[in-house]
């Protein structure tokens, strides 16, 4: 495995951190810039949104760079970003730095898993995905806690201080540990390309599946605190522990597909989203006794997020490897988030606590009526031919490896 593989995982773990911040902050960040709780939760929204919507718009204004200098340039408008917040006096500056941010967030998780495509052969390109995701994984487990212990301690601005340092140390490590990549053919050249793979209908269907895996998944997450405390038992101070043992079977499960998204990508996401149907519902039955909402917890952790390898590999063999493929990706996987949480506000509101656990698990219903058409494509190629690859996905890997000669 590359050693800058290691290196995008900071970076990426650095993204996640500041994004996840104000999560656990929102009190003292309430009382620091005169505003409410929710307008604080809006702060959460808007990054999400910025993400969504911009981040595809900066990853096509720095397609004529080279990979590293692009990574470098994202870094810096991240950095400046998380300053603005470090001093931002009013509530429409942090808005404006939350914006900010969200946008560079987007347009680094794009650029950096092309760059792991790029450098890595084919058949490990899901493990390297995995490795590099696991600054995601690591960044729900250490680095919100980090942040909430910083903030807490010393104040909310301090927080963002701290992330301030961490990506001047990320942006070091990139310059130093990621190689330099060239960019064949003009600019002009590379987005016409770039623009061309979207007119493949299958590829729509393919980022749909990462919205419907993601959005289930996070109309729990996002509910997980009142969820234990209301209808678990657990007591507030119990919960942040729960939350790490979640976080650390994201890392696992992560791991776990990384080595499977390979050789069995459909199968990988068809198998999860089946899983977590199983927990979600599970969860939503069994929410009140202590013991089963802690394992059924656990398992959407392992099969939820961790899904992320297996949606990369799948969309890059579908698309490409670039970097607008992989930003848009991943603006259909934070689109999965806002749908997760901000529907499952709505739910909490009208049917209770136990709800947004169902719109889960119906969500996941729907991830796997998306996968149907491959599954079906699968079976039909199987029957013509014994000796075809095992998973409909293995067929397209010279597709994705001609891609990635294209676009690097």
């Amino acid at each position: 495995m590359p050693r800058a593989v290691y290196v995008l995982a900071v970076g990426i773990f650095a993204m996640v951190t500041s994004e996840f911040v104000v999560a656990g902050l929102m009190p003292q960040m309430a009382d620091g810039l005169d505003a409410t709780i929710p307008q604080i939760g809006y702060l959460i929204t808007t990054f999400a949104v910025a993400m969504a919507v911009g981040g595809p718009f900066l990853t096509v204004a720095l397609m004529k760079l080279r990979p590293k200098p692009a990574l470098l340039i994202i870094f810096a408008i991240f950095m400046a970003g998380n300053l603005l917040a470090a001093t931002a006096t009013t509530y429409g500056v942090m808005m404006a730095a939350r914006i900010i941010t969200g946008i560079a967030s987007q347009a680094f998780f794009g650029v950096a898993i092309s760059v792991c495509s790029a450098l890595t052969r084919d058949e490990i390109r899901g493990r390297a995905i995995a490795v590099a995701m696991n600054g995601l994984m690591l960044g729900t487990l250490l680095g919100l806690p980090m942040a909430t212990f910083i903030g807490g301690n010393m104040g909310w601005r301090a927080a963002f201080w701290a992330i301030t340092v961490l990506t001047l140390i990320a942006a070091a490590a990139t310059m130093v540990g990621v190689p330099r990549l060239e960019r064949p053919g003009s600019s002009g050249e590379n987005f016409r390309s770039a623009v061309q793979v979207f007119k493949k209908a299958r590829l729509w269907l393919v980022l749909s599946t990462s919205t419907f895996i993601i959005g289930a998944t996070f109309s729990a997450f996002s509910y997980f605190n009142p969820i234990l405390t209301d209808l678990s038992g657990f007591s507030e101070k119990t919960v942040p522990i729960l939350l790490i043992a979640y976080g650390a079977a994201t890392v696992i499960g992560n791991n776990i597909v990384g080595r499977l998204a390979d050789r069995r990508t459909v199968s990988v996401q068809a198998v999860g989203l089946g899983l977590n149907v199983l927990f979600l519902a599970g969860f939503a039955l069994w929410a009140d006794i202590s013991v089963a909402a802690v394992a059924l917890m656990m398992g959407i952790g392992l099969v939820g997020v961790t899904m992320n390898p297996a949606m990369a590999t799948r969309v890059q063999r579908t698309g490409n490897p670039g970097p607008l493929v992989n930003t848009v990706h991943s603006s259909f996987i934070t689109l999965g988030i806002i749908i997760g949480s901000s529907v499952g506000g709505i739910f909490v509101d009208n049917y209770g606590l136990r709800s947004p656990l169902r719109l889960g698990a119906g969500l996941a219903v729907m991830g796997l009526v998306s996968l149907l058409p491959e599954l079906s494509r699968r079976s039909s190629t199987a029957a013509a031919s014994p000796t075809a690859p095992a998973s409909a996905a293995d067929a397209d890997i010279p597709v994705a490896a001609k891609a990635r000669e294209e676009v690097y």
